[in-house]
């Protein structure tokens, strides 16, 4: 009697031999960080050491506009460590956190502006436009250590609590989300803190009031790699 053979095909055979079929390569996924709220806390001024002293001295003020008009003053500075005599970023030592601190005045108000219709009864009026301050770069360097000024917040927002602090994709934002909105001529100090000196004034920050956005020059770190690489040339 003839025996009759079936080949098996060649996968099968593997199987059976132990050979392990092959496995296709995982496919990488992107994960967007999705914003953090932060715990602000407040400002003592008094407890920061010696300022950097750049170019511009020891201060650097930008005006903020929107359009042809001024809608603010912001006035920024670096502070090293509490007891530091002299704030040279080069002869520091590793490690050290810098505080940036960030002073927006509102503009007063304009008399001589006209002023705009008010809204009679009908349709549900659209939701206020935002009120916010924050960076418009990544925050180098950031420890995640900020805050505001609570005694300012309360005089210019009718609120120590009004601000809420969130990290977005390692923006910095500080939001107005209570409160009595933010008076003209009213002032808030705002601080963050790095592991790195600024690089120089850049226009990483944002002021929006009102619907009006305005970009702000201050002091802001530069990128990590940027910045070792300057330190070894």
């Amino acid at each position: 009697m003839k025996r009759i053979v079936f080949a098996l095909p060649a996968l099968a055979m593997m199987a059976a031999c132990g050979e392990p079929a092959p496995q296709p390569e995982p496919t990488p996924t992107a994960t967007v960080a999705a914003p953090r709220n932060l715990v602000a806390a407040d400002l003592d001024i008094s407890a920061l050491g010696a300022r950097i002293v750049g170019p511009q001295g020891p201060e650097v003020e930008t005006v903020l506009s929107a359009g042809n008009r001024q809608v603010g003053l912001m006035t920024s500075f670096v502070a090293c460590p509490e007891g530091t005599q002299e704030c040279v970023p080069g002869a520091m030592p590793e490690g050290t956190v810098y505080t940036y601190v960030h002073r927006v005045t509102l503009a007063d108000v304009d008399d001589s502006a006209e002023e705009q219709p008010q809204p009679e009864d009908g349709p549900e009026v659209a939701e206020a436009p935002p009120t916010l301050f924050r960076t418009t770069h990544k925050a180098h360097g950031f420890t995640g250590a900020l805050g505001y000024t609570s005694a300012e917040a309360a005089t210019a927002l009718g609120s120590p609590d009004a601000l809420t602090t969130t990290l977005d994709n390692g923006h910095i934002i500080w939001r107005v989300t209570s409160g009595e909105g933010w008076q003209p001529g009213a002032t808030i100090t705002f601080w963050w803190q790095s592991t790195m000196p600024p690089a120089g004034p850049a226009d990483a920050y944002l002021l929006e009031v009102d619907g009006n956005q305005s970009i702000a020059r201050g002091p802001f770190p530069a990128e990590e790699k940027a910045a070792t690489a300057k330190r070894v040339n």
